[in-house]
């Protein structure tokens, strides 16, 4: 018989994380309905100001506090891939299918409910309900089968899920938005053989070469782009500082009707020793004005950087280029092409970054270096991972410490607390410690991400995402389980050891209900926190009005909204979803939980990323196959499990059963990573080149004009069109009149699946996603912006590292009604440029900005 005691003990946790966290929920829901409606800036910015361009300001949602809810669930897909972009867009249907999948898996209830809760072990609570509660190994069969059906549906949601993101990732990439992108038509290559660093050499290796950029080592020019660009904000902090307290001086004179000699003159005002001050040499030397210091040093400096960018071309190249092309379709060609016939030369091979994006100080790597560097990077995270999981052990045991008591005396006052602190402190507190142990390693991943060699931003957070996944999915779940469980049998197993796998596989389901209370916290705390913007509300109205003196800072504070950090936003998620999935069978009560999290989680972040948030460097969407590939992880940890307790359990045909199960999950994963893997890293040739082959589409740029090819047919030429080529030539006429009416070719000249995507039955059109979420039916969701060319500016430095082409900033001090700082901008106008447009001072003599930056 189980020991009543631990089992209310461990659904008393539940209940208590539950109601605690139900709770701080509703405060933040509730803070959220009061503030958002008067603190704009943080709930609403995209919508209120304007911050954005036009095409990413979306309708204010109603004031109502709740209609709102449902205006933003009604969304058509067109509007949440405009203002989310295409990482954005994948992670909320990240979120909403795993919550579709739990609310399907509670399908499974019906059998394996009422199989677990009668003639069991006499469990009690949610034990009762968990496969710990199954006495007779007969009974054993419900659960295999149900895995069957459950796992086998998770298989084929994930197969879904990477046909549509292959689809509608071609049909976003191939509209004219993103195929005329500078990024599109740009190939990075790294590990360049001396040969080809010279660029007239690399242009006999490609068609359509348009330009190339080889990175070169310009370090001591960028320290001196890097020091003028300091002593410039030096000049503007300093300039500001100088005419607030000529404010403030002039404010007091008038109140106190102190007359000067000379009141346009800020000197007047503001003494030679009150004004902003330096020590040239050093903290021993003499203080000397600081704005003719910066003045000075800034004519020093321009001179040196001007002179270094003009001889760039002689610095030493490293060993990548960038090579832009004239259209999508030759980049392509390039990007997916072997290149050079010795191994590790001319590779790895990137596409789709922006300039900004690029991590300058890794294009210098040799393949052996790049090899070392990631060999060490992952050495380190690996070890960090194996001893982190002390602490996190310790998490689990005080889940479960009241277990200890038997065999530690001392801690027998733990039993004496009231019910609903031992709930929080065997429920709540641990979840907390849990979460703050997961919240430290991010900087530390993306710090190795950089030793590893990551060549932008989108490389970084790939690394991140996959590295943070693997560490959440080590500590925060096998480590956790195990501990939790062994604890929980900690005394049988000293009293017989010989017992300690059927101990630990009798407690592991028991476990499930600490991973409840982690899904509750995580699922309603992350939601409802991330609704409420805490720190946002922290960052902008507190550390702002500290830290925030000049225009330049407050605007870049009021402007610049918030991003998601995809690395380790999607691994979070992803690992919840693992732990639902694992558990889904084993304890099938924390499909709702999962469920209730994953759906506040999608409100939240739905609200967050189309009215809050920016879109982050453009990772086109692949973080999303990433996730769904690491989602197979809770199949694998849910089948093992199963069978390990099939074999405990002496259930040997559902020992049989269930390893077929894991077979067939093994064989789905291995084909889809076949039949996905690539295709989602590159753009396909047939989709890009026209059926002619020669034709203009917005990826091909053709080898003769379609236009004019059709209509010499039209005419008749020289070549007799034979009878069987009449439907053909039909189908060309079509194509020229269209032509002539200005209609877009691409859609048809791309689409290869000409399927019919009409049917009003709901379960044909889920089960045929190669009909109905194929290539066709994807440009249909395309926001009709995309599909508007955008004009390119040829920046012939486009690619080239920024202090190349850097130019002297532009500095923003605050207008006043007397002069003085025209009188400041006339002083500098022969060394910088200074402007006091749309600024002033508030009431209290606070510099502000009164319209959009001037920069």
């Amino acid at each position: 018989m189980a020991d009543s005691d631990s089992q209310s003990t461990s659904t008393s946790a539940v209940l208590v994380t539950l109601v605690s966290n139900l709770i701080l929920l509703g405060c933040f829901v509730a803070g959220f309905l009061i503030l958002r409606l008067k603190f704009k800036r943080i709930y609403s910015p995209k919508s209120s100001f304007d911050l954005v361009p036009e095409e990413k300001k979306p309708e204010p949602l109603p004031q109502d506090p709740v209609r709102w809810i449902f205006v933003l669930l009604t969304k058509p897909h067109s509007f949440i891939l405009q203002q989310c972009g295409m990482d954005g867009y994948f992670f909320l249907r990240y979120l909403i299918m795993t919550a579709f999948t739990f609310m399907g898996g509670m399908l499974t209830w019906i059998i394996l409910l009422p199989v677990n809760a009668t003639n069991g072990n006499g469990h009690e609570g949610l034990d009762q309900l968990s496969f710990a509660n199954v006495k007779n190994p007969r009974r054993y069969y419900a659960h295999a089968f149900m895995s069957w059906f459950f796992y086998g549906g998770v298989i084929y949601m994930i197969y879904r899920e990477l046909f549509f993101f292959n689809s509608l990732r071609a049909a976003v990439l191939l509209s004219p938005r993103y195929a005329n992108k500078l990024s599109s038509r740009t190939v990075l290559f790294q590990s360049v053989p001396d040969a080809f660093l010279d660029e007239k050499q690399f242009m006999k290796l490609f068609n359509g070469v348009k330009r190339i950029y080889v990175s070169r080592n310009v370090r001591k020019l960028a320290h001196k782009v890097r020091q003028r660009e300091n002593v410039a904000m030096q000049l503007e902090a300093a300039t500001t500082k100088l005419l607030t307290a000529g404010m403030k001086a002039k404010k007091k004179a008038d109140k106190k009707g102190i007359q000067v000699d000379n009141p346009d003159d800020i000197n007047s005002y503001v003494p030679e020793n009150k004004r902003p001050r330096v020590k040239e040499g050093g903290f021993f030397s003499k203080k000397i004005d600081k704005i003719e210091h910066c003045r000075q040093k800034l004519v020093e400096l321009d001179r040196e950087v001007r002179k270094l960018q003009k001889v760039y071309r002689h610095a030493t190249p490293k060993n990548s280029l960038f090579v832009e092309f004239e259209d999508q379709y030759s980049a392509q060609i390039a990007y997916q092409s072997v290149i050079h016939h010795n191994p590790l030369r001319m590779t790895p091979a990137y596409i789709g970054f922006n300039p900004s994006d690029i991590d300058w100080d890794n294009m210098r790597l040799f393949w052996w270096e790049r090899i070392t560097r990631k060999f060490i990077a992952l050495a380190i995270i690996i070890a960090l991972i194996i001893f982190w999981a002390i602490p996190v052990a310790f998490v689990g045991v005080i889940s479960n410490i009241n277990n200890l008591t038997e065999k530690l005396p001392w801690l027998g006052w733990i039993q004496n607390l009231p019910d609903w602190l031992l709930g929080v402190v065997t429920g709540l507190l641990p979840t907390i410690m849990l979460s703050l142990l997961m919240t430290i390693l991010p900087m530390f991943i993306r710090a190795m991400a950089k030793i590893a060699g990551c060549v932008s931003f989108q490389h970084t957070e790939d690394f991140t995402q996959t590295c943070y996944y693997g560490f959440l999915q080590v500590n925060s779940f096998l480590v956790t389980a195990l501990a939790s469980s062994a604890t929980a049998a900690v005394t049988s197993i000293i009293n017989n050891p010989a017992s300690a796998m059927t101990l630990l596989a009798a407690n592991l389901p028991r476990s499930s209900n600490f991973f409840i209370s982690y899904l509750i916290l995580q699922g309603f705390t992350i939601a409802g926190g991330a609704l409420f913007q805490v720190v946002t509300f922290f960052l902008f109205y507190i550390l702002g009005a500290v830290l925030d003196k000049t225009l330049r800072k407050k605007w870049g504070r009021f402007s610049g909204l918030g991003l998601v950090m995809w690395g380790t936003t999607f691994p979070l998620f992803t690992n919840l979803a693992a732990i639902t999935l694992a558990f889904a069978i084993i304890a099938p009560m924390i499909l709702l939980f999962g469920c209730v999290a994953f759906l506040f989680a999608f409100i939240a972040y739905g609200h967050n990323l189309t009215y809050c948030f920016v879109e982050a460097p453009d990772n086109r969407g692949q973080h999303y196959p990433k996730a769904l590939f690491q989602t197979f992880t809770g199949l694998y940890l849910g089948q093992v499990c199963l069978l390990g307790l099939f074999v405990v359990g002496k259930g040997w045909g559902c020992v049989a059963l269930q390893a077929i199960g894991l077979g067939f999950t093994i064989f789905c994963h291995r084909n889809l990573l076949i039949a996905f893997g690539r295709l989602t890293t590159v753009l396909p040739i047939d989709c890009m080149k026209p059926l002619d082959g020669v034709s203009h589409t917005v990826s091909f740029k053709g080898e003769a004009d379609f236009k004019s090819k059709i209509l010499d047919k039209q005419k008749g030429s020289e070549h007799q069109i034979l009878e069987e080529d009449k439907e053909d030539q039909a189908r060309v006429e079509e194509e020229a009149g269209q032509l002539e009416n200005g209609h877009n070719l691409v859609p048809l000249l791309a689409d290869r699946d000409f399927k019919t995507t009409e049917s009003e039955n709901w379960f044909v059109r889920f089960v045929r996603p190669d009909v109905f979420l194929n290539f066709r039916h994807s440009k249909r969701m395309i926001p009709a912006t995309y599909n508007m060319e955008e004009e390119v500016a040829d920046d012939k430095h486009a690619y080239d590292q920024p202090a190349i082409s850097a130019q002297m900033p532009k500095l923003w001090i605050p207008r006043d009604p007397y002069g003085w700082s025209r009188r400041e901008i006339e002083d500098n106008e022969k060394i910088i440029e200074v402007t006091d447009e749309n600024s002033g001072f508030s009431e209290k003599c606070v510099p502000q900005f009164l319209g959009e930056s001037p920069l």
